[in-house]
């Protein structure tokens, strides 16, 4: 009789599933492990970042159905991978059904000028200081106002003012030192 009354107190604790405070626990302590399987199989940073995010979030949803908390972890790198295999099949997709170029499109000199430009961009972008490129990013890569862009980073509008015109000058003077 005592055998059975301790069988019922595990299997109570077992069917509780994974808590919020133990995928939280979970996220903070393997985040930037799981970031680095998602690496292995992807190849942008981007990507790995989405995949582990919708990784926790799907682990989050069902996490009632994690019987045992010690295995929500392993929930969560088969959730990286299963997630990191359907990117890349939605990669070769959209790679097969990309449409061939129309003849009225611009040459291939064109092309390869507008393409320089770019990686010139770039370059300049990693010079810039960091928090410099994040307010720029933000501001016109994502398309933010400047009110958000202070906000998302816990600065102050006038912050958000100051490191973007400064990352402009920085920006331009680069940018004429690479077209020189």
């Amino acid at each position: 009789m005592v055998a059975l009354e301790a069988t019922a107190e595990v299997t109570v604790e077992v069917v509780a599933g994974t808590t919020v405070d133990h995928l939280t626990a979970t996220y903070q302590a393997h985040y930037r492990s799981l970031l680095g399987l998602a690496a292995l199989l992807l190849d942008d940073t981007a990507s790995c970042e989405d995949v582990v995010q919708e990784a926790f979030i799907r682990v989050h949803s069902a996490r009632n159905r994690v019987r045992d908390r010690e295995k929500t972890l392993a929930y969560l790198r088969q959730t990286v991978v299963n997630l990191s295999r359907s990117a890349l099949r939605r990669r070769i997709l959209g790679l097969k059904l990309l449409s061939k170029p129309m003849p009225d499109m611009a040459s291939a000199e064109e092309g390869a000028y507008d393409q320089l430009e770019r990686d010139d961009l770039i370059k300049a972008m990693r010079g810039l200081q960091r928090r410099q490129r994040e307010v720029l990013v933000l501001r016109y890569f994502a398309d933010m106002t400047e009110a958000q862009v202070a906000e998302t980073l816990g600065i102050s509008l006038g912050s958000v003012k100051a490191y973007g015109s400064r990352g402009i000058a920085a920006l331009r003077v680069a940018m004429e030192a690479a077209q020189s």
